[in-house]
């Protein structure tokens, strides 16, 4: 009897496991299956190979094209996001792939870069600091995910990671173009923390989104394009250095010092106002239903 009972017991185990394996594999091919929206994140991918391509050539000594890699798969995100809205094509697997291939591109690949090309000689203040600026990229990314940031398209709450990157990509050229050496540079130091600190913090930067080149504007707008255009082309690698990490400064210190527009809802007094509202028309709805006595 006991033989008997293992001789009907095996043949269940094994059609058990094999009803197992036929699930697991049915699973494997609807996720193969699931469709997704191809262009914008092959541009996507386009980003996170240039952000890989920076990180080979820092390790490799090659800093020139490792920051001029950093300045393609910024393009890359710009790109991808453009096309999704514009064919319609947004998704959330696209958004979360998107912040996976940001972390990669101006998070890692720079913070490789800055330790690579002038942190390294500070020692553990160097690796400190890039580990810093690379932890403070994935918060910033992570708050974005979760969908904390400020609802107004006008501004940034924090500095984006893409003109993070591109400031530390910028500095390399500058550097090189002005024949500065980076070793055990007090100044990128500082400029490593600073990003990285206004990166996670509420400061509001212009995000120019609000400025819609379709429409007319006035003349003048014409007139300073021109003039910043010439700025630049001066010196292009210096002058985009100094013109994004102003960009980072002047945020940083409107924000310490609580200087332009307030975010919306946020001031006291409109909280106040919003509450007086809600207990007008509480007191409004009160009064006009039919159990009010």
């Amino acid at each position: 009897m006991l033989g008997f009972g293992m001789e009907e017991k095996e043949p269940m185990r094994k059609k058990r496991r094999l009803n197992k394996i036929n699930n697991r594999a049915r699973r494997i091919r609807q996720r193969m299956n699931q469709q997704i929206y191809v262009l914008p994140n092959l541009l996507t991918t386009g980003n996170l190979f240039f952000g890989f391509y920076s990180m080979i050539h820092a390790i490799e000594g090659k800093f020139i094209m490792a920051a001029y890699a950093i300045v393609a798969a910024a393009v890359f995100d710009l790109l991808d996001g453009r096309v999704a809205r514009m064919t319609k094509s947004e998704s959330d697997f696209g958004a979360e792939y998107d912040s996976l291939c940001d972390l990669v591109s101006f998070g890692l690949a720079p913070g490789i870069l800055l330790f690579l090309w002038s942190l390294q000689d500070f020692g553990r203040w160097g690796w400190i600091a890039a580990f810093f600026y690379v932890a403070c990229t994935a918060l910033r990314l992570a708050r974005f995910n979760v969908g904390i940031e400020d609802t107004d398209k006008a501004f940034f709450q924090g500095l984006p990671s893409p003109m993070a990157a591109g400031i530390v990509a910028s500095s390399v050229l500058a550097f090189n173009d002005l024949g500065w050496d980076p070793s055990r540079s007090r100044l990128l130091l500082g400029i490593t923390f600073l990003l990285a600190f206004v990166m996670v913090t509420n400061f509001r930067y212009r995000s120019f989104k609000d400025l819609d080149l379709k429409r007319r504007l006035p003349f003048k707008y014409l007139v300073y394009g021109v003039f910043l255009v010439a700025i630049i082309g001066l010196n292009p690698e210096v002058n985009l250095f100094v013109l994004f990490l102003s960009y980072a400064l002047l945020g940083a210190i409107f924000g310490i010092l609580k200087i332009g527009r307030q975010p919306r809802g946020t001031a006291e007094g409109d909280f106040v106002d919003d509450e007086l509202d809600q207990f007008e028309s509480d007191d409004d709805l009160d009064e006009n239903d039919e159990g009010y006595q």
